[in-house]
Parts: structure tokens; C-alpha cells; sequence
């Protein structure tokens, strides 16, 4: 039995030629004239449906899934400005792959979560590996989404979920988009179902460190935090920032990829003390903040930062990992789903480069790699539990 696959990118801002390009190297390096499935990432200044078509064009109509991205990743190059796509060209008779797309995500994320479980529910088998999937990066009821479709398999048998929310590369309004063969949609969630013949090895790690001592949740409804220790929680978040540095909340812009609140990791996240849950959006009228998950009154949290050292010594764990649950065998195709703070917002291009490198060379150097820059929202399993991070790296290997 026989998987092949090959990544290809492209520069390009013709969204026609960068397609074009990205989808030809792919094949190519595969070895295959006709791909049995497709996986396509690109930034968000091509006119999104044109570079669908592009790459369906050179693909002969293959199935397809991916997102908009906040940059690309291919083995240890990485691009993230608003021009770059990536392609993955996947030819294989022990893989099997099943493709979907759910709009509406922010309106009913729960009932979205339901009906992604309904269209998987035929397809499920003892063969089945994991789901991928790349919602919305800006919806902030991701949680709603995996509680409805979780709960509607409500399988004994777990699912493991990876991927990343798709990106709009920081442009204020701008939205994100998902892919799904010829469709383009904004405000929805892609999914590929993987099954079939193959090992699959992955693992995570974040990049923050408590800056200050445990604070309490002392008002709270929903994903929205009002009051932190008996106090406005923007004036508790102000102590953690330069004097002045909150005279308006656009300002909060400079600070919310640096800066997280995180409380502490269920028992079977081991090879985490915390977990992390960013602040994508306060409010200084009513001294509210808003955090990517539901926090109960009487949670305790931490203000944390990113932190160089934690990402590079995070980096021979998550080796480790993989290399433990593929049990030997070498992967035949890699995925990474990396938050954009873990790039330039944090690192220099060189940096950047040696790190993806260094992370490769563990890995295999030789091995089809391809990837994203998310906007948050890593999925990664973690003893049976899917949950979404932020902050965080994803690598998936397949062998």
C-alpha cells in the first residue's frame, strides 16, 4: 500500500498564478498527475474563490478543504505576509478522505457543531483516524460548536480533532474564509474526515508563563469577565501593562497577542501546568473583557506572557511524543498548525526559520510538511479531550 504526497508554494499575488504554481509543485513532488485529495492554505490578499479555482483547475477537481491563513508553512519556509498560498497534493490507497463545510458558525455555533456531526455519522468506522478542522478564527463560541458536535456522536469511541481557526492576517473587519472543493464561505468551519491505514502521531505545546500571582473570577457571565478580584477587570490588566497603555480600547490591539489569561490544566493535559484562553476583546466603559471560553465565577487565573525559552524547549517534547506514538515508523506526511504569535509577532524572520528547521530535522527532514499560521483557536487531542488552544503549536505526523 502506497500514500504519496507532496507541498507546493507559491508567492505569487496573482491569485491565478499563485494557485496555479502551488498546486503544480505539489503534484509534481508527488509524483501524481491526479491527487485523490487536496488540503490548500492561503493568505488573505487573493481574491479567496480565484485561488480555489485555480488549484481545483490544476488538480483535476479533487476534493479539497483548508482556510484562509494568517501565513503559510511549507516544511521550513513560512511566508506570512497577505500573499502566499500552500497546497497539499495527496495520492494514496490506504488513506480514505470524506470533506464538509458548515456556515452560520456565529449564529448557532452549537446547532453548526450538530450538523457537521450528522454528515460525519455515516462515514465513521473502525478504519476512521481523526477529523480536521478549520472554523472561523474570529468566532469566539468555538466551545458551543465542539460541545454540539461532540455531543451529537456521542461515540464510545473517541475522535481526535486537529487544525486551527482560519485567519484574516490582522485586518480589522475583515473576515475569514474556509474552503470546501469549489466553496468559499465566511463565518463557517471546514472539516476533512481521515480514514484508513495509518498511524497517527501529534503533538502540543504553548508558549506562556504567569507573570503575577492567582487572581480570582469574582463576576462573570458567560465568555465575558466583568470583575477579577472585586475589581473592573481592564483595571486589573492595566497592572500588567505599561502605565498608560490602555487611554483607549484599540489600544489593547498592541497588547492581545502577548498577553493571555490562563488558568490552571485539567489533570490530563500532564505536560501542562496551564491552560490558555486569550483576550480578544475589553471593553472600558463597563471594565469587561472577553475571553475566547466560558469562565465561572471562582476561577482562578493568571495573567501570562510569551516566552522564547518555553517555545525552543517545547520543541524536543513534542518530538519525543511523535516519535513515541508512531512507534518507529516514519511519517510519509506532517502537519502544522502554529498560532501567528508564535511568529513574527514574537520572533525575527531568521529565527522564525531556524525554529520550523530545527523542528523538521527532528522529525524527518525529508517528509512532505505543510501548515498554517492560525488565528488561535490550535485544536489538538489531549487524552481523549479535543479542546482549542491559543498560543499554541500542533504538529500531526502520519506514517
Amino acid at each position: 500500500m502506497v500514500t504519496k504526497a507532496g507541498v507546493g508554494m507559491s508567492r505569487h499575488h496573482d491569485p491565478n498564478v499563485a494557485g496555479r504554481e502551488a498546486a503544480e509543485q505539489a503534484l509534481q513532488k508527488a509524483g501524481v498527475a491526479k491527487p485523490d485529495f487536496v488540503f490548500m492554505f492561503g493568505s488573505i490578499g487573493y481574491d479567496q474563490r480565484s485561488l480555489v479555482r485555480a488549484v481545483r483547475e490544476i488538480t483535476g477537481g479533487a476534493p479539497l478543504t483548508g482556510c484562509s491563513a494568517e501565513g503559510t508553512i511549507n516544511g521550513d519556509d513560512a511566508d506570512e505576509s497577505n500573499f502566499s498560498v500552500v497546497v497539499t497534493a495527496i495520492s494514496s490507497d490506504e488513506l480514505h478522505w470524506m470533506n464538509g463545510l458548515a456556515a452560520g458558525l456565529r449564529a448557532d455555533p452549537r446547532d453548526a457543531g450538530k450538523r457537521v456531526a450528522q454528515d460525519l455519522l455515516p462515514h465513521l468506522s473502525a478504519e476512521t483516524i481523526g477529523l480536521f478542522v478549520f472554523p472561523d478564527g474570529v468566532s469566539l463560541s468555538l466551545e458551543h460548536f465542539f460541545a454540539g458536535l461532540e455531543g451529537t456522536l456521542s461515540s464510545e469511541r473517541f475522535l481526535p480533532m486537529w487544525g486551527g481557526g482560519a485567519g484574516n492576517n490582522y485586518i480589522f473587519g475583515e473576515p475569514t474564509y474556509q474552503y470546501c472543493d469549489d466553496e468559499v464561505v465566511s463565518d463557517g468551519v471546514a472539516y476533512a474526515l481521515l480514514s484508513g491505514k495509518a498511524q497517527a502521531g501529534w503533538a502540543m505545546s504553548h508558549s506562556l508563563i504567569p507573570i503575577g500571582g492567582e487572581r480570582k473570577v469574582t463576576r462573570s457571565q458567560g465568555n465575558v469577565i466583568y470583575e477579577i478580584d472585586g475589581k473592573p477587570a481592564t483595571e486589573v490588566l492595566n497592572e500588567y501593562l505599561p502605565e498608560g497603555a490602555l487611554a483607549d480600547e484599540r489600544d489593547w490591539s498592541r497588547y492581545a497577542y502577548s498577553l493571555a489569561l490562563t488558568s490552571k490544566a485539567p489533570s490530563y493535559m500532564k505536560d501542562e501546568e496551564y491552560i490558555v484562553r486569550g483576550v480578544p476583546q475589553l471593553n472600558l466603559t463597563d471594565g469587561s473583557v472577553t475571553v475566547q471560553t466560558e469562565v465561572t465565577e471562582g476561577t482562578s487565573v493568571w495573567f501570562s506572557s510569551r516566552d522564547k525559552e518555553k517555545i525552543t524547549a517545547g520543541l524536543d517534547r513534542m518530538v519525543a511524543q511523535i516519535k513515541e506514538q508512531l512507534g518507529g515508523a516514519q511519517p510519509k506526511l506532517v502537519f502544522q498548525f502554529e498560532c501567528s504569535t508564535r511568529g513574527k509577532l514574537m520572533f525575527r524572520e531568521q529565527e522564525k526559520l531556524q525554529l520550523l528547521k530545527r523542528l523538521r530535522q527532528s522529525v524527518n527532514p525529508d517528509v512532505p510538511w505543510a501548515g498554517f499560521y492560525t488565528e488561535g483557536r490550535e485544536l489538538g487531542p489531549v487524552e481523549k479531550h479535543n479542546d482549542p488552544h491559543l498560543l499554541t503549536s500542533v504538529v500531526l505526523a502520519l506514517s
